[in-house]
Formats: C-alpha cells, structure tokens, sequence
C-alpha cells in the first residue's frame, strides 16, 4: 500500500494519507446491487435462462465484486448452472476496467474486460461481448451477448437478457 506523509503544520505532528480509489470507478456505481436475471438463448422462444447476480465494492472501493449463477435450461443445456466470482479493477494507464473471473466451468482463471458509459454497459471476454442498456432510474439492464465478428457461436451461446435490480445495498459492513 502506498503511503504519502503529509505535514500538518504544527511541531513534529505528521498525518498518514492513504492512496484514494481513481475516480473512474464510481462509472461502475450504477452496478451495484442484487440483478436478478431473465433471458433466453436465441435458439429458444421462451425463458430459458434464469439466475442473479450481485455486486459490491470491496473495502477501500479499488475493486468491484461480482457473484452469482445462472442456469440455462433447454434441449442443449438440460439446466447447465453456471456460478462464478470475478473481481474487477481499473487500469488507469490503459483507462479500462479489467476483470478476473473464477468459475465452475474449469480451473482456469478467465480474463474480461467491462466498461460503463452513461446507459450503457459492455462486459466482453473470450471471443464474446454484451452490450446493454440501462433504463433511466438505473433499475433495469437490457441486453445479450454475441460473438465477436469472426467468431461462431457453435455452443449455443448467444442469448438475450434482462437484469432487474432487486436490491441496491449489500454487505453493509463494507459500505
């Protein structure tokens, strides 16, 4: 952790001031909450997918949690539930939001990438992307994944969502 000594001005008193959170992040604010989700692959007509989500700032607020699950039912998936932690920071030198994410699917450490700009929210990684729109109190996120140009969707992963913010607060030791 990096430290600056400040001098406060009177004899030999000096005060600790710690490094602050970049103020990019408060782009990520309007994420925070429980989403619960409701969706559909684009195979299907009807839901299919179901799941929720939560975000909350870590202490200090110099990175964003991420949790939840999803379940994906149909012919291909047969209730395929998948659950997942990412944690996501900011890079100030490149001026994006890079996120770790750790899941059921495999023991590897996958790499995304998320970005909020007024109404709109993008989260792309692995030959994929979403990009949503937020409604304007913030409450509801509509959007889907699509693979990158290039880039087939031969499992089945294209689908569409919607997010509704079922809880703006979290654990309110940390707030």
């Amino acid at each position: 952790m990096s430290e600056k000594e400040l001098s406060s001005g009177a004899k030999g008193k000096q005060e600790t001031q710690f490094e602050r959170p970049d103020p990019a992040l408060k782009r990520l604010e309007i994420l925070v909450g429980t989403w619960q989700m409701r969706g559909h692959t684009l195979d299907q007509k009807v839901d299919n997918i179901t799941g929720w989500s939560t975000f909350e700032w870590l202490p200090g607020k110099f990175f964003l949690e991420s949790f939840g699950e999803i379940t994906i039912q149909g012919f291909q998936f047969k209730g395929f539930v998948v659950k997942a932690l990412e944690i996501i920071a900011y890079d100030p030198k490149k001026k994006r939001f890079p996120s770790t994410v750790f899941s059921n699917l495999s023991g590897e450490v996958l790499t995304y990438e998320w970005d909020v700009k007024g109404n709109s929210v993008i989260h792309s990684g692995l030959g994929a992307k979403y990009t949503g729109t937020l409604s304007e109190d913030g409450n509801t996120l509509t959007g889907g994944w699509r693979p990158d140009k290039g880039t087939k969707d031969t499992e089945g992963n294209a689908y569409d969502v919607v997010m509704t913010k079922m809880r703006r607060k979290t654990r309110k030791a940390w707030s």
